[in-house]
């Protein structure tokens, strides 16, 4: 049985919790948050399990074979670090780091110690995204002629998440939050992308993240890749990754539907293979017993934040 301790026990960081306590291989052993009463509250939850506020003492008292860090991205690069210290194998929400430069520390020594690195990206397990990928790779779309991921919010941070730092320019905002994870599969699924132009509008206080961003990104093959966000407008939120070609269209959109059609088609929804669906436990498992595994790695997390750090600066 793999012993878990988690570092992180807010909205993100609990959603994965009961995916290792329903793992018949993994066990939660520790969990760690600064704020006491939530750290006790999810401990009692779990069966009395040890609760700590600070993550040293966790990493010092438990003995544990996977760390989930799922603090907000400021504190990645130094809890991150003193977890590879200890050899211990990890697992890091996206993004990786709030830098370029902390990002690409924590791969170093993650490939220095021989551990399991991996990143927490859903939707390389999920069955919509999943069947997306398939799709263009079974030339769904023809020839690509671009892409495209549009991000409409009417209201950041969304309800379910009012926090300083998903408000914050710092470390937060919807480029971050939402976006990396379309660069992650934008990467994933066609390869290298370059920032050719963005523009960023914010409100007026200086510390609040962005409310609109347009950015024009580029394929290695010339394809261009189109970025609409905007944030504080009217309607629903909307997510939409699209691709389009020379033979139809296809997007996932808000996370797991699917639609397409053929050129002189109408555009209607597609079924997700759900045969395709998987788990990000299982695979961490298989991971850290030498076995085959899909894990998204800290390689594929720096270069994510290579994109997403240009992006955000404009």
């Amino acid at each position: 049985m793999l012993k878990v301790g988690v570092i992180g026990l807010g909205a993100i960081g609990q959603r994965l919790i009961k995916g290792f306590q329903s793992h018949h291989e993994t066990e939660i052993a520790a969990v760690c948050d600064t704020v006491e009463e939530r750290t006790n509250e999810i401990a009692a939850e779990l069966g009395g399990i040890p609760a700590f506020t600070n993550h040293k003492e966790m990493l010092d008292n438990t003995k544990l074979d996977l760390v989930y860090v799922a603090v907000p991205p400021k504190f990645h690069h130094a809890v991150a670090s003193d977890v590879i210290e200890k050899g211990i194998h990890i697992l890091c929400e996206k993004p990786l780091a709030n830098s370029v430069e902390e990002a690409e520390s924590l791969l170093k020594k993650a490939q220095d110690a021989g551990i399991v690195h991996a990143m927490n990206f859903p939707l390389n397990y999920s069955a919509g995204s999943r069947t997306f990928e398939r799709l263009i790779k079974d030339n769904y779309v023809g020839e690509l002629r671009r892409v495209q991921l549009k991000m409409h919010f009417p209201e950041w941070p969304r309800p379910w998440q009012q926090n300083a730092w998903v408000a914050s320019k710092e470390q937060g905002g919807y480029v971050l939050e939402v976006g990396v994870h379309f660069i992650q599969q934008l990467q994933k699924i066609f390869g290298i992308v370059k920032v050719k132009d963005v523009q960023l509008q914010f409100p007026q206080d200086p510390q609040a993240s962005e409310i609109a961003i347009l950015a024009l990104l580029e394929l290695s093959d010339g394809t261009p890749v189109l970025i609409d966000g905007m944030s504080q407008i009217a309607g629903k939120e909307e997510i939409a990754f699209t691709a389009f070609g020379n033979q139809g269209t296809l997007s996932l959109l808000n996370w797991a539907q699917l639609e397409g059609g053929k050129l002189g088609e109408d555009i209607l929804p597609l079924h997700a293979d759900d045969s395709l669906t998987d788990s990000l436990v299982d695979h961490l498992v298989k991971a850290i017993k030498g076995e085959d595994s899909i894990i998204i790695d800290f390689a594929a997390g720096y270069d994510a934040q290579v994109v997403l750090e240009q992006l955000r600066k404009g």
